[in-house]
């Protein structure tokens, strides 16, 4: 069995709450390191309507970044997949500091009928969210992680390109 063509790498986050900046950063990085061609990158930031029609362009593979709290020393870094019939079950996965909050767009996807195809999410244990004047910038221990963040991306994509999973995967 061949991989997927179309992975879809979405950041998420806002610059103006602190580390969930998280996945904005990443996938800003990311745009800058050498990926194969299968692989879109892009950071959508709090902007959930460009996020829900991008995920119906028909992705095989979608990968959410995004501050996540597990309850975990800030800067630990997840590779979950969640189970998307649970999908009422994960509003508490994901941090919500910011507009925009993933398992609404999967809700709509799935009111409009469409699907991200098989999904996971990188999240990162933040530090410091929701703070009330608006921070920019991550947190030090946040900010640390991001490396790690885009080893394990670009890994769990050549994984998935090989479909050779490799990796153990959390699902929640």
């Amino acid at each position: 069995m061949s991989g997927p063509n179309k992975i879809l790498v979405a950041g998420v986050g806002n610059i103006f709450m602190g580390d969930d900046a998280f996945g904005s950063e990443v996938a800003r990085r990311l745009m800058d390191e050498r990926l194969p061609a299968e692989v879109q990158v892009t950071d959508f930031g709090i902007r959930s309507y460009d996020l829900a029609y991008a995920l119906m362009d028909g992705y095989d593979v979608t990968i959410l970044i995004d501050a996540t709290s597990q309850k975990q020393p800030p800067g630990t870094v997840y590779l979950i997949q969640p189970d998307l019939s649970q999908l009422d079950q994960l509003d508490g996965m994901m941090a919500d500091a910011h507009s925009m909050n993933p398992v609404n767009v999967l809700r709509m996807l799935r009111t409009l009928g469409s699907s991200p195809g098989k999904l996971y999410l990188i999240g990162c244990e933040p530090a410091i969210l929701d703070v009330e004047d608006g921070r920019m910038g991550l947190s030090e221990v946040v900010e640390a992680a991001i490396p790690q963040a885009i080893e394990l991306i670009k890994s769990l994509v050549n994984d998935l390109l090989s479909e050779k999973p490799k990796m153990e995967v959390e699902t929640a």
